[in-house]
């Protein structure tokens, strides 16, 4: 009997790392901010992931150094971009639907990011993400903000490009590139300073990740993580490390203060996901208070909170410590993730799924989607095609990425 239990216990562990290696994490970087955050993340070799870079900026896709590339509406922008123009965006992917759902195809989690409030990355986004929510996988967006500096109407266009987003996606992580400003020391390069809210989706995704894939003490599966985060809209992730004596509560205290974030707290949040990394010294109280620190910070007494511990002896006095707190309210909260609904052929704004084919008919939809009240024909191709407006920001970015 003492053989036949060792025997599936070895089988139970089996099953569970095939099931830990198995889930397929794939992060699309859309327009050229987008591009440039996961270009990155290639850079500081996350492993575990597939990255690919969607632009309809053909000499900005080319330079990208990410490997796994796909240009967005080559017919409807001639691959000289989205002129800051939304609409071109969304044109744009719906053009290439087919292929986004090729590369989408088997993940179970989607990591898009974007800089919104120009053209490709704030139209683009939220069809790519609706299509990955077809697909069943879990979608988490980290996008920026434009910078005060860029004007009223590029901030207008971000905002709104956040709730289109918001809608599509279970969990959506904001960084206000003006929060930069405060944060960096005075004389930091351009470059350098975008390297700090490109690194939130490299912690992000590799928080995540690190959670699922790594054998801890105390595991968390993928279904921990879509329990923690599907549908639950705005969110937070914070990691740090303590060291010495109190390093398990420095960590904590610390991780739970986001100042890069729009939810700088986590303050009325519904889920909290714990992760803690470090050597065999760890002690049980250690834990109890560093998780009394977040619980408390939650200011929630049913806050749904779920830990998990990895040991890695390398840390020596060292603890690491991941945060993510989701459920934040706004507004214009997410809708209840959809089960069966065709997020791509109906609006995020209209609150019924897609009827059946409806009494008035629809003007040549492109590749059968949207059923928008007005046409998808693009109303004003002439600037796409002679568009030569980006804004300075993004040719920095691009400047950096192509060194």
């Amino acid at each position: 009997m003492g053989l036949i239990n060792a025997d599936m216990h070895d089988l139970k562990y089996e099953i569970e790392e095939e099931a830990r290696a198995g889930a397929r994490f794939k992060v699309i970087g859309v327009g050229g901010g987008g591009s440039n955050a996961v270009a990155w993340m290639v850079q500081e070799h996350l492993d575990g992931v597939e990255v690919y870079a969607m632009n309809t900026d053909l000499q900005a896709l080319s330079a990208c150094p990410v490997p796994n590339k796909l240009q967005l509406g080559a017919r409807v922008t001639n691959g000289l971009g989205a002129g800051s123009n939304p609409e071109i965006g969304r044109q744009a992917a719906l053009e290439n639907t087919d292929q986004i759902v090729e590369i989408l195809q088997g993940a179970d989690m989607v990591f898009i990011t974007a800089g919104l409030g120009g053209g490709t990355g704030t139209g683009a986004a939220p069809v790519i993400a609706a299509l990955a929510r077809e697909l069943d996988a879990l979608v988490i967006a980290v996008v920026t903000k434009p910078f005060g500096f860029e004007g009223s109407r590029r901030r207008k266009m971000a905002e709104e490009g956040v709730a289109k987003l918001a809608a599509t996606v279970d969990t959506i992580i904001s960084v206000p590139n003006d929060r930069l400003l405060s944060l960096v020391p005075r004389g930091t390069s351009i470059t350098d300073a975008f390297k700090v809210a490109d690194d939130v989706l490299r912690q992000t995704v590799q928080g995540i990740t690190d959670i699922i894939v790594t054998p801890g003490l105390i595991n968390r599966d993928f279904a921990d993580i879509r329990a923690t985060m599907v549908g639950m809209g705005y969110a937070v992730l914070g990691t740090a490390v303590g060291h010495g004596e109190n390093a398990a509560v420095d960590a904590a205290r610390q991780a739970i203060s986001c100042p890069l974030l729009e939810e700088t707290k986590i303050a009325g949040a519904r889920g909290v996901l714990i992760h803690i990394t470090a050597s065999s010294r760890l002690g049980l109280h250690d834990v109890d208070e560093a998780c009394a620190i977040i619980r408390e910070a939650a200011e929630c007494d049913d806050v749904q909170i779920s830990f998990g511990v990895i040991l890695n002896e390398s840390l020596a006095d060292a603890v690491k410590i991941t945060v993510i707190a989701t459920g934040f309210q706004r507004e214009q909260e997410p809708l209840v993730r959809p089960q069966t609904m065709p997020v791509i052929r109906a609006q995020p704004s209209m609150p019924e799924p897609r009827p059946e084919p409806v009494p008035e008919a629809e003007p040549e939809p492109v590749m059968h989607l949207e059923p928008e009240p007005e046409p998808q024909v693009i109303a004003e191709p002439e600037p796409v095609l002679d568009l030569d407006d980006l804004d300075t920001p993004a040719y920095l970015r691009r400047g950096r990425m192509l060194n």
